[in-house]
């Protein structure tokens, strides 16, 4: 009987064995290796590491062209919101690094415009947030801060007056944007219409700078020999 069980068990064996050997290979192989993950670099692109800065570039008052058009499909802009940064001195970098404090993306306008103290006397700077159409955090309200581009100058004009070269670098930047983007008079605004503060300052002429018109920039520049350039530096502030 041990005999005839030991035959019975080793046919068995050998049967499971020979039943394996003959499972198709797709059955048997190793299981397939997954595709790889594509790199962070083919998903986002290649995400530059430092600042790229540009030359500056001259801006004519004798031409309507548009030297501040952005990098991006514009935006829908339905205000301009005027500010001063109630200091005396400032630049791009600062302020980038002061609102990079807040827990901001950085600078919040999308213009400045320098007084000769860190900036150039009337040096008009487009930020990364205007080349890229994004929205602003200048206002304080989100209706103006998605559709208003902010413009600040840098002083304090509850305690003096803008330059004469802030003051025609902005009613030109002004006078610009109006017409490109289909602004009214009426939209361009000084901050303290939308929150409770003092900015753009007592002597900052908002009145003349929200009325101006292009037209009659290029008229008035014509009656003249000369007329100063605007330097307009097309650095990103990013890092």
């Amino acid at each position: 009987m041990r005999a005839v069980l030991l035959l019975l068990l080793g046919g068995a064996l050998s049967s499971c064995t020979r039943h394996h050997a003959a499972l198709p290979p797709d059955l048997v192989a190793t299981p397939k290796q997954l595709p790889a993950i594509p790199s962070v670099a083919r998903i986002r692109g290649t995400v530059p590491t430092t600042a790229v800065q540009l030359p500056s570039r001259p801006v004519s008052h004798a031409t309507g062209n548009n030297p501040w058009k952005p990098d991006a499909p514009p935006r829908e802009w339905n205000y301009i919101v005027l500010h001063h940064t109630a200091s005396h001195t400032g630049s791009v970098e600062q302020i980038h690094d002061q609102h990079l404090d807040r827990g901001w993306e950085g600078i919040g306008y999308h213009f400045v415009i320098g007084n000769g103290e860190g900036m150039g006397d009337g040096e008009i700077e487009a930020t990364f947030r205007w080349r890229e159409q994004m929205h602003g955090a200048h206002a304080g309200k989100a209706d103006y801060n998605q559709h208003g581009i902010g413009i600040v100058l840098i002083g304090n004009f509850e305690e003096e007056s803008p330059s004469s070269a802030q003051l025609e670098s902005v009613t030109r930047l002004v006078a610009t944007l109006k017409r490109e983007y289909g602004i009214s008079t009426e939209n361009v605004i000084p901050h303290r219409d939308v929150k409770a503060t003092a900015c753009p300052g007592k002597n900052f002429p908002m009145a003349d700078v929200a009325a101006v018109q292009l037209e009659t920039l290029l008229s008035d520049s014509t009656t003249e020999e000369t007329r100063p350039t605007l330097a307009v530096d097309w650095r990103n502030p990013t890092r």
